[in-house]
């Protein structure tokens, strides 16, 4: 009996027409075992390639003074517009130190969140009641180490400020000590820029170093492109360790025995008082940024960033300048032997000591020594800016006594002086023109 097909179903006809490769699986895509990845995982793996960069080794001065101070443990403070960077520069710096970052937005804690918070024991009459420490402080002494990133420092009300005194200086969360090697960097934006921004407490403005935070062009184009400066800690010099703790104590007290209101200066303004000022606390915090820019060969421009965020502007730049003078040669040394003397480079230092060579011969004035800073005069005007020794020559010119002749290093200072006066009248007749 021959068999007989059955006419499918009007549901199979529709879901053959739905599904054709299901009906004949002979027919099936051979890729059909491989989904296609999600718009999702698309989008995902465009992110990956976007922040794959790298880094490189580049010479770049706020970024080598904020590793300084964080070699030297000290608190540092980072101001700066929105949108600078700064919360990408501290990011990036515990990558490259290989430190856990721990970030604490100031302005969205309360201050118990970093006083303690109470817990009532089973007998408090007895056993007092503790200051339990905030879960973050808590995974900071378990790793032993870390980056602690306190943000939005101008934000925070005066409450919050005063309860991250102790966190700052004493480096204490309610009953917890934040061990060595934990590291303390905080940034800010000026007042202006801030949202309900408030200005720092003196007390806790004076516990930090404060670095100005600017977006260097040039560094920004090549991060773009996917090359970023690198961070990393200073190398310390072992036997320039003693060296560098006499100099830098030499050059603190040096300054404060001549300017002692220089010990202690509170800013009269409010936004000042903000900032870095000088007292005792930040001058031994200078000096142990000298030690370490030091012992690190840091360049000069590094160690004025440090010192001027941490005692002030013009507390820093007296510093500085009282330095270079330290490594001034000895104006009596000079005059003994002028032929072989070696000058500074820098024009403002070269001046300096000429000044000091021509004071010498006025406080004890004799022939030889009259001749001994004129052949001086003459060298500087062979290795040097002939403008620098126009007012040493004539201050120097000014103590001859009627019977010193006139040396004959002298002839090879007149164009010098010749064209000093020849610009001097020039000078003099413009500026009759401009009174008339």
């Amino acid at each position: 009996m021959p068999m007989t097909m059955s006419a499918p179903t009007t549901e199979a006809v529709r879901a053959e027409a739905a599904h054709p490769d299901a009906a004949h699986p002979e027919t099936s895509h051979p890729d059909a075992a491989c989904p296609e990845p999600s718009r999702l995982d698309v989008a995902r793996r465009l992110l990956d390639l976007l922040g794959d960069t790298a880094t490189e080794p580049r010479a770049d001065t706020q970024l080598e003074a904020l590793t300084l101070a964080v070699a030297a443990d000290l608190p540092v403070l980072l101001w700066g517009e929105p949108g600078i960077g700064k919360t990408a520069a501290i990011n990036q710096l515990a990558e490259a130190l290989e430190l856990p970052l721990t970030t604490v937005i100031a302005s969205v804690h309360e201050p118990s969140d970093f006083s303690g918070l109470p817990v009532v024991g089973d007998d408090p009459a007895r056993q007092g009641v503790p200051m339990a420490p905030p879960d973050w402080a808590v995974r900071l002494v378990r790793a032993g180490r870390g980056l602690l990133f306190l943000d939005e420092l101008s934000t925070a009300p005066p409450a919050v400020q005063a309860a991250l005194l102790r966190v700052v200086l004493e480096r204490r969360i309610g009953t917890l000590r934040l061990p060595p090697g934990v590291r303390i960097v905080a940034a800010a934006n000026p007042r202006a820029s801030a949202a309900d921004g408030w200005e720092l407490s003196p007390p806790l403005a004076n516990r930090f170093v404060h670095l100005q935070w600017v977006h260097d062009h040039e560094v920004v184009v090549r991060g773009l492109g996917g090359v970023w400066p690198v961070a990393t800690l200073p190398r310390l010099d072992p036997q320039a360790l003693p060296e560098a703790v006499a100099l830098a104590r030499r050059a603190v007290c040096g300054l404060l025995t001549a300017r002692l209101e220089l010990v202690h200066r509170l800013p009269t303004t409010e936004t000042r008082r903000g900032g870095a000022w000088p007292s005792p606390r930040s001058w031994d915090m200078a000096l142990r940024l000298i030690a370490f820019a030091t012992a690190a060969g840091s360049a000069r421009e590094v160690l004025s960033l440090l010192v001027r965020g941490t005692v002030g502007d013009g507390p820093g730049l007296e510093l500085m300048a009282s330095m270079d003078r330290m490594d001034l040669p000895d104006p009596e040394d000079l005059l003994a032997d002028p032929a072989g003397a070696e000058l500074p480079e820098r024009g403002d230092l070269r001046q300096v000591v000429l000044d000091g060579v021509v004071a010498a011969v006025r406080n004890r004035p004799d022939r030889q020594r009259w001749d001994s800073a004129w052949a001086l005069l003459a060298r500087a005007l062979e290795t040097g800016a002939p403008d620098l020794v126009v007012v040493p020559a004539t201050t120097l010119a000014s103590l001859r006594r009627e019977d010193w002749d006139v040396p004959e290093s002298i002839e090879r200072l007149a164009p010098a002086l010749a064209l000093s006066r020849r610009a001097d009248r020039a000078a003099a007749r413009v500026s009759e023109r401009v009174g008339r």
